[in-house]
């Protein structure tokens, strides 16, 4: 039996709980919500954007998300400095986990990645952090031979999973659109052939629900190994890169977060929304929106 064929048998059972369940009062919910910060445009491009991690912090803290994610090279800039700390607690807003970026298709810059990893990673734990998501670098998607790289992007995620281990934190790659590991197939490969001791799986879902595939089965697939959440939903239009708050767009939020409570251990859960210029709303609009539909699915917040 394939790890994957084992996965969905253990998952049956957590998988049952989906069908139907939106019919029912909405039960107690064990998963705390999160965000994350790229919708501030919190990336690691320059003092400015870095600088947007406070506002988002303000904000994610006052709609009461129980978490916050972002990228890892943040997390240093600001830990650097000394301001990392007295901001979390000056708002009671733990990290939950950071997007950490790495090359997995070319093996010559692997020693200085798993320097890079295992420097974030002790960062993270001194900040609280749980979990590493692991981001695949950007390819040429219509030049790009998957079968050709699919060993370095095993043997990459493997290594890193047990770097971040080593350092107490648990670690899955992130499928996303034009990067190395994107399509359902490619994704299957992956997971049926990593260490699933030190890698688990870490989904955006409206990453997934883009690039073609069936976001909610590929969770069912994999729910064993799902250990990390972004939940993002996608209805392709022309603000948010295309994505849109929760509950609007083309993605089963509901059902998925359905499954992912039905497990022993649910995962870690982080509400992702892209970042656009003239948007029809400001990020904190846009997280309250999201806010206001997992309090209807029965999700609480800190006061």
């Amino acid at each position: 039996m394939s790890r994957r064929d084992f996965s969905k048998a253990l998952a049956l059972g957590a998988g049952a709980l989906w069908t139907g369940a939106l019919h029912a009062a909405a039960p107690a919910r064990r998963i705390k919500i999160g965000y994350t910060c790229i919708t501030w445009g919190t990336f690691p491009r320059g003092a400015e954007a870095m600088a947007t991690f406070e506002p988002a912090v303000v904000d994610i803290a006052g709609l009461g998300f129980h978490s916050v994610e972002t990228f890892a090279e943040v997390v240093e800039d600001w830990d650097t400095r000394g301001a990392l700390g007295p901001l979390l607690e000056r708002h009671k807003l733990p990290l939950q986990s950071a997007y950490v970026r790495m090359n997995l298709t070319d093996p010559a810059v692997r020693k200085d990645d798993l320097a890079q990893v295992t420097r974030w990673a002790k960062i993270l734990r001194k900040h609280g952090a749980t979990f590493g998501v692991l981001a695949p670098n950007s390819v040429k998607r219509d030049a790009f031979d998957f079968k050709e790289h699919r060993a370095n992007i095993v043997s990459a995620l493997n290594d890193a999973g047990k770097a971040l281990a080593d350092e107490g934190l648990e670690a899955g790659p992130h499928p996303h659109t034009g990067t190395c590991l994107e399509t359902s197939d490619e994704i299957h490969a992956v997971l049926d052939a990593v260490d699933s001791k030190y890698v688990k799986f870490a989904p955006d879902v409206g990453q997934l629900q883009k690039a073609g595939a069936d976001a909610a089965k590929l969770v069912k697939d994999y729910l064993p190994l799902v250990r990390h959440l972004h939940l993002k939903d996608w209805d392709g239009g022309p603000h948010f890169g295309g994505y849109c708050p929760l509950g609007q767009g083309k993605v089963d939020i509901a059902g998925i977060l359905e499954m992912v409570e039905g497990v022993e251990t649910p995962p870690t859960a982080m509400v992702e929304l892209d970042p656009s210029k003239e948007a029809p709303l400001t990020p904190q609009e846009a997280a309250k929106t999201t806010k206001a539909y997992l309090m209807k699915l029965g999700y609480d917040f800190r006061s």
